[in-house]
């Protein structure tokens, strides 16, 4: 076989012949929070933020003054203003009348008590008692009374309980208080007698044997 009629191989294809194509560009890849709509709502948020934040600044502010305005009007109320009864008086020292009135006395009104006073058959429920000497026979002896101030309302049944109540734990007793088997028996006005002046609570000792007591059970 003749080699030379054998066709030689083809050629490689020019490389330089053949079009290129250039490559596509890589585009970005976006974190799901840099997606537009995502930033856009990330403003939102951040603006309703900074309103609420002011809002609770305003509120504060509003409430800081109203606490300042209601402790500048406590601080600068009257003494005595309010019904609470505390600007009134507390009697537990007797001080002797200039002229000593006779005794007994009978048909005594409790307004006319007198603190020291020394009571024959004593009932705290009556409308007038028997006011004796201290050295003869009696059965309770007024020894504390309180006396609210004369503008003020009625506090209430309880509220004037709790003040005879004061009064007899700030009484103050004599060694003689120690020969006697005594109670305290607490005395405070009506609504009734609150609205003809009276503003007196009262603290008695009281014997419950009777007009036992003979002697004066204050220093």
């Amino acid at each position: 076989m003749n080699h030379q009629d054998v066709p030689p191989k083809p050629a490689l294809p020019p490389a330089a012949g053949l079009p290129r194509v250039p490559a596509p560009a890589a585009e970005p890849v976006l974190h799901p929070r840099m997606e537009p709509e995502d930033a856009a709502h990330s403003g939102r948020v951040n603006g309703r933020t900074l309103w609420i934040a002011v809002f609770a600044v305003v509120l504060l502010a509003v409430v800081g003054s109203l606490v300042w305005l209601a402790l500048w009007l406590n601080s600068n109320q009257e003494p005595g203003a309010s019904g609470s009864g505390a600007a009134g008086v507390l009697e537990t020292t007797v001080e002797p009348p200039a002229t000593a009135l006779p005794l007994p006395r009978e048909g005594v009104p409790p307004a006319e008590f007198a603190l020291g006073d020394c009571f024959k058959d004593f009932d705290p429920e009556a409308l007038a008692s028997t006011v004796v000497a201290c050295d003869t026979g009696h059965s309770a002896q007024l020894v504390a009374l309180f006396r609210y101030p004369e503008g003020d309302s009625y506090p209430g049944a309880e509220a004037l309980k709790a003040k005879a109540l004061e009064a007899c734990q700030a009484a103050r007793l004599g060694p003689a208080a120690n020969d006697y088997d005594l109670n305290y028996e607490r005395s405070f006005p009506s609504t009734t007698s609150w609205e003809s002046g009276d503003r007196r609570v009262d603290c008695y000792v009281t014997a419950p044997g009777g007009n036992v007591i003979n002697a004066s059970v204050l220093p």
